[in-house]
């Protein structure tokens, strides 16, 4: 049948070896496994990609083709198979005679037999060099792509920690993602001499200044016996030696910088105090002996503020470089150093504008006065989250012996430039307030002199004087009004509006001003506000003096804190605007005691921390239980006054005190702006003090956490204390 399997007619062997011979594709026969696969045949593809004859295979001797590839496990394999009469397929690598590695794609099938194991083997190789070449140049692609990401990874992380200087293990939590890198890695910083740093105190962050390295001593001396330079003897030193360490501190050398752990240095100087503490470090927590570590420069704007050290467990470096795919270790370490000095750098630069900034903001903070024969109380809120101060403020003078001076003022904004307008205001108010009595008297020339200061904003103010009467215990009370928001006169139940003495705001008086009369009883309340007490963007300035009217005559306390909480429970919810207050309460000690108060079981107050404030948290307390009608307040008099103390002492910027009625007991609050906590000490030895801490502890439960601005000491009177006798 024409097409079929018999009309094709059987090539004849001597024309099937020589197609074999003569195929590009390289070919070979061997023998029998038992008989060391002697190779019997190869063609001429086979000798020209081998460079090899079967005269050389012949010499070889058995197993002459396993001999030829380079890759043990590869060997070891192949053998298996051909042992067990298997076809293979493997991708092994061999020399040339020429000396070139070339991969061989190698397959090798057994001819059938009828009996055992094959007598003759068939092998085909084919290049394959091209393929291995590519394919390994795409896996250390793969590999260079996972190590950068692994490393921008890395960075990112350290970014994120350095983002938060405030957690105090940020610089050893990026030490220990160093470490995946490098057998031990770890930061110091350089603040009047070096130092092994965790974390950065971002309130007083490192000056990059400082040669007294030998300030600071491990305590652990066991790893002497690995340095005896390291005793101090200076005179095992044979010779000056460069100090690389203190020319990278001192930015001579960019960096980084090779340190030798097996030199000689000065043990005072930079390179030989951190060889003995890195000596010590890398041995306790690794239990290798360093020989060489690497010392990069935590660079900040100017200076140099820190190192950044790493120990790559004494690898070799050859004279070429980094071998490839090391280096990267170097640029990450680099890049984590750099990062590192801008954040710490940028942590200095916020902290010194952050002291200075509050240090001009607590100047130009209201103030509040002592003052005789009256219940004042005032409140202060800026309504930017980022300053203390802003464009409202107020003054409570002592003017003299039975005359006060009253001063509430708003200027346009409450910006920075608004802040500078009104501490301008409040000195030349001040300074006016002290040399002259009349209300308009004193506005009349705050109006000259604003006009010949340019003063940028408008402002509206209020200006009273309060002069004690003896001969029937009242106060007569002077005003005047520069375009401000009148103030309200709270009598047996009653409100007032004192609407009188208006005029133009400060600085466009054109006419002499007026001042309004009025006298006050016992009893009485004045309320000096301003309009972000009242004013909303869903409230009209009118329709808020008629709410603050209405509200001011459900009010109940009897004491000026509580006529101030009243109002802010029920009026500053959620102020759009800076809020400033001033209470005015003229005491009635007849008829005080004799009504219970319903306003809000708690107060506040902002004293400046002098120790006039002692005795002023005294009163408000001793006022406040009068008002809540505790029976006994002596213990919260001892204990308030030992809390203000010390925050007064010991604690920085205004102080700001809190009183709550739980219901089971006085829980007074203390906040300050330093975060370290109070100790409770034993005393001081050979003199007194030192005991306020523990007159706490025996009269109230007590404890404290951080603030936003410092720290809030707490303590709650025992309930037994605050009802019954007092303490024992």
């Amino acid at each position: 049948m024409p097409g079929s399997s018999a009309d094709v007619l059987p090539v004849p062997a001597s024309r099937l070896a020589a197609a074999l011979s003569v195929t590009t594709v390289p070919a070979f026969v061997t023998g029998a496994w038992s008989l060391g696969m002697p190779v019997l045949w190869v063609n001429r593809a086979f000798e020209e990609l081998g460079g090899v004859g079967i005269e050389e295979l012949a010499l070889l001797g058995p197993n002459s083709l396993l001999a030829l590839v380079e890759d043990d496990p590869q060997r070891t394999a192949a053998q298996e198979d051909l042992k067990a009469g298997r076809a293979m397929r493997r991708i092994v690598s061999t020399r040339r005679s020429d000396g070139r590695t070339t991969w061989l794609q190698v397959d090798v099938t057994p001819l059938p037999t009828d009996h055992g194991l094959p007598e003759y083997w068939v092998g085909v190789t084919t290049d394959v060099s091209e393929y291995v070449d590519q394919q390994a140049a795409q896996l250390a692609s793969l590999e260079v792509e996972r190590r950068q990401r692994a490393d921008l990874d890395l960075i990112a992380q350290t970014t994120d920690l350095l983002g938060d200087l405030e957690y105090p293990f940020a610089l050893r939590d990026i030490a220990d993602l160093l470490r995946s890198l490098v057998p031990w890695a770890g930061f110091y910083v350089n603040d009047d001499g070096l130092l092994f740093a965790e974390g950065v105190d971002v309130a007083s962050p490192p000056s990059g200044r400082g040669r007294r390295h030998t300030r600071y001593v491990p305590e652990d001396r066991t790893h002497d016996r690995l340095e005896p330079a390291l005793t101090g003897d200076v005179s095992e030193v044979p010779e000056p030696v460069v100090d690389d360490v203190q020319q990278l501190l001192d930015g001579a050398v960019d960096g980084p910088v090779r340190l030798s752990l097996e030199g000689r240095f000065d043990p005072s100087s930079a390179a030989g105090w951190l060889r003995r503490d890195l000596m010590h470090r890398v041995v306790a927590e690794t239990g290798a002996v360093p020989r060489e570590a690497v010392v990069h420069a935590v660079a900040g704007r100017r200076r140099v503020l820190g190192l950044l050290v790493t120990w790559d467990g004494d690898e070799p470096v050859p004279e070429s470089g980094p071998a490839p795919g090391l280096d990267h270790v170097s640029t990450v370490v680099e890049v984590v150093a750099r990062r590192a000095g801008t954040a710490i750098d940028n942590a200095r630069l916020y902290a010194r504008e952050h002291r200075l900034a509050e240090a001009l903001q607590r100047a130009m903070l209201p103030e509040q006065a002592d003052v005789t024969g009256l219940d004042v109380w005032t409140y202060y809120a800026p309504n930017a989250e980022h300053a203390q101060v802003g464009g409202d403020w107020y003054d409570v003078l002592q003017i003299a012996d039975g005359t006060v001076g009253l001063v509430i003022g708003d200027v346009v904004g409450h910006d920075v430039e608004a802040a500078a307008a009104m501490g301008q205001l409040r000195s030349v108010v001040r300074a006016y307030a002290y040399e002259l009595t009349t209300p308009g008297t004193v506005l009349d020339r705050v109006d000259q002199l604003v006009a010949g200061m340019r003063v940028p904003r408008p402002a509206s103010m209020v200006y009273a004087a309060l002069q004690h009467r003896t001969e029937d215990d009242s106060w007569g009370l002077e005003y005047t009004r520069a375009g401000h928001l009148p103030p309200l006169l709270l009598r047996d139940g009653g409100t007032r509006l004192l609407n009188g003495a208006g005029g133009m705001l400060v600085g466009f008086g054109n006419e002499p001003r007026e001042t309004g009369h009025e006298v006050l009883r016992r009893g009485d309340v004045l309320v000096f506000y301003t309009d972000g007490l009242i004013e909303r963007r869903d409230r009209s300035l009118k329709r808020g003096l008629e709410t603050l009217t209405e509200m001011s005559g459900r009010i109940t306390a009897r004491d000026a804190a509580g006529v101030g909480e009243e109002l802010l429970s029920r009026l500053a919810d959620s102020p759009e605007d800076d809020v400033a207050i001033v209470v005015v309460r003229v005491p009635d000690p007849e008829a005080d005691h004799r009504v219970t108060a319903l306003s809000p079981r708690s107060r506040r107050w902002l004293l400046p921390s002098e120790p006039a404030s002692i005795g002023r948290a005294r009163h408000a307390v001793l006022r406040t239980s009068q008002a809540w009608g505790l029976a006994e307040s002596a213990a919260a008099e001892l204990v308030v006054s030992e809390l203000v103390a010390n925050g007064v002492l010991h604690g920085w910027g205004n102080i700001a005190l809190r009183l709550f009625d739980t219901g089971d007991g006085l829980r007074i609050e203390v906040e300050d702006s330093n975060p370290a906590p109070p100790v409770a000490t034993d005393g001081h030895p050979n003199r007194l003090g030192g005991f306020g801490m523990q007159i706490v502890e025996r009269l109230a439960d007590w404890g404290w956490r951080p603030s936003a601005s410092g720290k809030l000491v707490w303590a709650k009177l025992r309930p037994d204390l605050t009802s019954g006798s007092g303490p024992a």
